[in-house]
């Protein structure tokens, strides 16, 4: 299972895997750890990533980039047509309302979303890293700015599945920002909470996060942020500057000229660099436009005047996040700054001047978002066990539930179900009293944000047919999941068989839309359940409130004008149809095109990567072979083979400049086999020259050795028969002779005429000679014959003397007189001396 995080940004992507030792940066194809998110469409393929910044200097109007800027907003946002004022491509409004981009691709006018166009740099991402870890990646975790609307989200999710990946979750850059700060802390407080304020300046947007930390967890007090603030706002103040400046000097419109946009910006990029580290710094431009060289030269004070309009921004967000937090700077412990953009000194001044302490830079600042969605998916992945460290994070909109009630005048009602910071995920249900199908309107309510549009989606429920009474109750599930996206899960009707009695078994509902909220206990899992439910009305079990189906609940005493006894009571439940409208999402079937039609240009991409690689490898051969016949295989080619192969060199060589210049991945082939055709058997003799002599020495060396062995007088080969040694002599002598004639053949041959004695044959011989006699020469020793001991006879005596007397060493040895051991006699003493060991009071009677 792969782990991986995915760090989108405006202007370049960082990919981080989780490994047994921690967290990675992975490495590009250009050995680059940041990898631009550029789209760059050609006449036969796409450039994405670095190859598409290559390409971008020279194909300024089919490079896309700043892709997170068009996803999910509509085509009339004010910022959003701020932004096209600067982008050298063009986008148009699509039938939706939303942005088309336009680019000449495959030799034609095409149109993609901006869904379609992440999609492409998350699939490159996606190769990044499956090309680091050598397997497919599938599941990961992708940061996303906190700012993100509910439309965003859908069309990040839309973008993984067009590229073939399944977020586990659309974690926040604030939140992975924080958890990559605080999972590597040991010295976390147990009790007093350690408030720290993060600043993330990136290339596009400002966001401020103040977290509390607890020890083995974080909890998300804040966000704030300024989504059009960053660092490519310095850079347009400085463009703009320059482009003015060479105008009035030169005499210059780079507005005129998109290439020369494109170089001024990026040079103005580079010079911010500068200024951020040197008072002054200088800007020089060759040929930037009409063959006209420009200079220029500023101050950090001057570009610091230039940028005031931007700087005084900065302030807005810090005080939003403190107060929202209720904090004063005093409670603040530390801030860090991270972001591409936090290197700016004036950005620095404000942030202490407001915190009243000095920022730090404790975390890598470009790639701290990455390495914390890579922590969060090794949390969320069953695949690695990581340190247990809770993660509270708040979702930072309020979410309300508007709907229509049955009587016709009456205003729609309107409830706030997911308030500003809840916990993600979260589920929570309502309880509604409906008679008929009706909708219920999903809404963000209180954002501040005139940038994202107060309708989410509209959800349809119904029908439903109640078996009696003129009203429904409808229990709605409502949730709020990992990626911050609400939908409406689910709506069961339930309907009761209770015994009441008359007095009250007439009486309806008193209010049906008025409604109490009861919130129940947070569910670390499955976030926080709560039952919205009727006044004056029977409380629904808690089964309800879980989704699960229980065929009797407990009864519950019900306020009637004459008290009676609580009666049992059966519960039936029927799931209601959801039918859901999001506005602007995208809908299954195009979904599944775009999947399609991604797969189709990831297909010509990888053709024409494969011919381009074919029509190399012809290149260098021709150049290799032509270097090679003037230098090392001179000697192994006739001068008429020579002269007829260096034409055909030079022939294929203007082909490829001329006519193969755009071939097909065949036609490369054919070309590169026609000339092995004639080379390979002159890099064969080279081959065979170059190898043959330590090929000879090894045969010889294996010849040697198995003689010796079989002529040795060693005892370790005394054990094998004369005849069997004789046949590995023989067989040695057979070889040697048969490579002594085949190298005196060889050495008569010219060294251009195909060789006699290969390596091969040479090869197969030594090996034939090790088959043949190993296993003789390595035959093990027979095992020596089990040595029985003859049978004990006592010696003739004479007839006066019956037995010898022993003495007592041997009777207590256990031998005869004659020194051979005893037949029982001694076993049985044997026995005695291991009694000794064990039991040493047995010593004296065995002695005796």
């Amino acid at each position: 299972m792969s782990v991986v995080g995915f760090d989108l940004g405006n202007e370049s992507c960082i990919v981080a895997v989780a490994r047994q030792r921690g967290i990675d940066v992975v490495l590009n194809d250009e050995s680059k750890r940041e990898t631009p998110a550029i789209v760059c469409f050609g006449d036969k393929q796409r450039f994405i990533g670095t190859a598409g910044a290559a390409s971008s200097t020279m194909n300024p109007k089919n490079s896309i980039s700043q892709i997170k800027r068009l996803l999910g907003r509509k085509f009339s946002d004010p910022e959003l047509q701020s932004d096209l004022a600067s982008f050298p491509f063009r986008v148009t409004e699509g039938p939706d309302g939303f942005p088309l981009v336009h680019v000449r691709f495959l030799g034609e006018e095409r149109t993609f979303t901006p869904t379609q166009l992440l999609a492409m740099v998350l699939s490159n991402l996606k190769g990044i890293a499956e090309g680091n870890l050598k397997t497919a990646v599938v599941d990961c975790c992708i940061g996303i700015p906190v700012y993100f609307s509910d439309l965003q989200r859908r069309a990040v999710l839309d973008a993984a599945t067009i590229a073939g990946l399944t977020p586990l979750q659309l974690f926040h850059e604030t939140t992975a920002t924080a958890l990559a700060y605080g999972i590597y802390k040991t010295d976390l407080p147990e009790h007093d909470q350690l408030n720290v304020a993060f600043v993330d300046v990136g290339h596009a947007s400002l966001q401020v996060s103040i977290v509390g930390y607890k020890k083995g967890q974080l909890k998300m007090l804040s966000h704030a942020y300024d989504r059009s603030l960053g660092g490519r706002d310095f850079d347009e103040a400085l463009f703009k500057h320059f482009a003015a400046k060479f105008k009035e000097e030169y005499k210059i419109d780079v507005y005129q000229n998109a290439r020369a946009c494109l170089r001024l910006r990026v040079a103005c990029e580079k010079l911010k660099k500068m200024l951020s580290a040197n008072p002054e710094a200088p800007l020089n431009i060759e040929c930037l436009m009409d063959e006209k060289d420009v200079r220029g030269f500023i101050k950090r004070e001057e570009f610091e005047h230039i940028s005031a309009p931007v700087l005084v921004r900065v302030k807005g967000p810090l005080e939003k996040a403190l107060a929202e937090a209720g904090l004063t700077t005093e409670n603040v412990h530390f801030v860090e700054v991270v972001g591409s953009g936090s290197r700016v000194p004036a950005i620095i001044k404000i942030i202490t001047d407001f915190f009243g302490k000095e920022p730090r830079r404790t975390m890598n600042a470009s790639e701290c978002v990455a390495r914390g969605c890579a922590l969060q998916c090794a949390i969320l992945s069953p695949t690695f066990k990581v340190r247990e460290f809770q993660v509270n994070d708040g979702f930072p909109f309020s979410i309300a539930l508007s709907w229509k009630q049955d009587s016709q005048n009456s205003a729609p009602q309107q409830t706030l179900v997911f308030p500003k910071g809840n916990v993600i995920p979260s589920i929570k249900a309502l309880t509604f009293y409906k008679s008929s199908t009706f909708e219920v309107d999903v809404l963000y309510v209180d954002t501040c944000d005139s940038q994202i549009p107060q309708k989410i989606s509209t959800y349809t429920i119904g029908p439903f047919q109640p078996s009696k009474g003129e009203r429904a109750k409808l229990k709605v599930k409502v949730r709020l999941n990992i990626h911050g996206i609400v939908t409406v899960d689910s709506a069961m009707m339930l309907e009761e068989d209770v015994a009441v009695p008359v007095s009250s078994a007439n009486e309806a509902p008193k209010d049906t839309t008025k409604m109490d909220t009861d919130d129940a206990p947070s569910d670390p899992v499955s976030g926080t359940d709560v039952n919205v439910h009727e006044p004056d009305t029977t409380e629904a079990a808690p089964a309800a409130e879980n989704g699960t189906q229980n065929p009797e609940e407990k009864s519950v005493p019900m306020e009637t004008d004459a008290k009676v006894e609580p009666s049992k009571r059966k519960v039936k439940r029927t799931s209601v149809p959801v039918h859901a409208l999001v506005y602007g999402a995208l809908a299954a079937a195009d979904l599944q095109k775009a999947v399609e039609k991604e797969y189709e240009m990831a297909l010509q991409d990888r053709v024409m990567e494969e011919t381009k690689e074919k029509k190399n490898a012809v290149e260098a051969y021709v150049y290799d072979m032509r270097n090679k016949l003037y230098d090392r295989y001179n000697d192994f080619v006739t001068p008429e083979e020579k002269e007829g192969l260096i034409g055909k060199l030079q022939e294929v060589e203007d082909w490829l400049y001329e006519d193969g210049e755009d071939e097909t991945k065949g036609v490369y082939i054919s070309k590169l086999e026609d000339l092995k055709k004639i080379g390979d058997p002159i890099e064969a003799r080279y081959k065979e020259s170059t190898e043959r002599g330590s090929s000879v020495d090894q045969l010889v060396y294996c010849i040697n050795s198995f003689r010796e062995a079989a002529l040795s007088s060693d005892q370790k080969f005394g054990h094998i028969d004369i005849s069997e040694k004789q046949k590995v002599i023989n067989e040695c002598s057979e070889v040697e002779n048969w490579l002594r004639e085949r190298k005196q053949q060889q050495d008569a041959l010219p060294k251009h005429t195909d060789p006699v004695l290969l390596v091969s044959d040479l090869k197969k011989k030594a090996e034939a000679l090790d088959r043949f006699c190993k296993p003789i020469m390595t035959k093990p020793k027979p095992a020596p014959k089990p040595q029985t001991p003859p049978p004990h006879t006592p010696p003739p005596q004479p007839e006066a003397q019956a037995s010898d007397p022993q003495t007592p060493e041997q009777q207590q040895s256990g031998t005869g007189a004659a020194g051979e051991p005893g037949s029982e006699g001694g076993v049985q003493q044997a026995s005695g001396e291991q009694m000794d060991m064990d039991r040493p009071d047995d010593s004296a009677d065995v002695a005796a």
